[in-house]
């Protein structure tokens, strides 16, 4: 089981991980709700397509932008379709 945590609270857990580029993408629905906040921020890469992030919000303290997702990878990405990876202290393991 692999699990994503932030400020002492696993805000993410799943047996079904896609790792790309040394990031661990997590299946949407196995990331709780309650911790995200969407967020305006978005990126390109050449090879995955349009990035879209989420803040993240655990007991009153915030990580802008910790979480991101392709809404719609490019189709060399595909096997990360509907999926969360994490960065910025978010400790996965």
């Amino acid at each position: 089981m692999t699990t994503a945590t932030w400020n002492g609270t696993v805000i993410a857990e799943s047996d079904d991980i896609v790792t790309v580029e040394g990031n661990a993408y997590f299946p949407r629905e196995s990331v709780r709700d309650d911790v995200l906040r969407p967020s305006s921020t978005h990126t390109t890469c050449p090879w995955k397509g349009r990035a879209s992030y989420y803040t993240l919000e655990v007991d009153g303290r915030v990580n802008p932008d910790a979480a991101w997702f392709y809404p719609q990878p490019k189709d060399a990405a595909k096997e990360i379709t509907g999926r969360v990876a994490f960065w910025r202290g978010v400790e996965v393991s």
